[in-house]
């Protein structure tokens, strides 16, 4: 087989790899360097001070410590991300709890359909519990063999990669679930609620 032949075959799995209107980058942008901070400054949260609130309805709402979250099973996932402002990075390794190991633990109810995240900072996001099943879908700590700087949303962050990135909440402290949707943050100022990369779904 050719050199020729090969980075052909490379380059068409690049194109169907990257959604309609990206391009590709070499890492994701810090928020406030790289990435102006569009909504607040980055909190300053040690994991000492760190907490994740779950509750809603679930049957056993759950107030995380560090230390508890990280007794949870913990799983490396590779995954491309993507970000709303048209660019994308290749093959994140993201370590952290697989969301539906969090929904094991607390055991949201039947009427649960719909899940409102919040951040630190007072972002917020919303997604449908049923996108959020897939084992890439993390509770993420880590990125690239290193602990998850402030800069992209540590201590922990939201990790969606079928959607753009600003479902995949910063600052994670506190989850909700409940019967009916709530927009968040950019939802409610003019960006797509259902945020599908593939499908352009940048604004409403």
């Amino acid at each position: 087989m050719s050199d020729l032949f090969l980075l052909r075959g490379k380059k068409e799995e690049e194109k169907t790899r990257l959604p309609p209107g990206q391009h590709w980058v070499d890492h994701i942008l810090g928020w406030g360097t790289e990435h102006r901070a569009i909504v607040t400054e980055i909190p300053d949260i040690d994991t000492g001070d760190w907490v994740l609130q779950v509750e809603g309805s679930v049957d056993q709402p759950m107030e995380y410590s560090w230390e508890m979250f990280m007794d949870l099973p913990q799983v490396v996932s590779v995954s491309d991300f993507h970000c709303v402002e048209t660019w994308s990075v290749k093959d994140q390794k993201w370590m952290g709890v697989r969301f539906t190991t969090l929904m094991d633990d607390v055991t949201p109810t039947r009427k649960a359909k719909y899940c409102f995240f919040e951040a630190y900072d007072g972002y917020t996001t919303s997604l449908p519990v049923s996108e959020l099943a897939g084992d890439d879908v993390l509770l993420a700590h880590r990125l690239n063999d290193k602990d998850l700087p402030r800069s992209l949303g540590g201590p922990v962050r939201l990790v969606v990669p079928h959607k753009y990135a600003y479902k995949s909440i910063m600052w994670l402290n506190r989850i909700q679930f409940s019967e009916r949707d709530k927009l968040g943050y950019w939802e409610r100022n003019g960006y797509h609620n259902n945020a599908d990369p593939w499908r352009r779904q940048r604004y409403k």
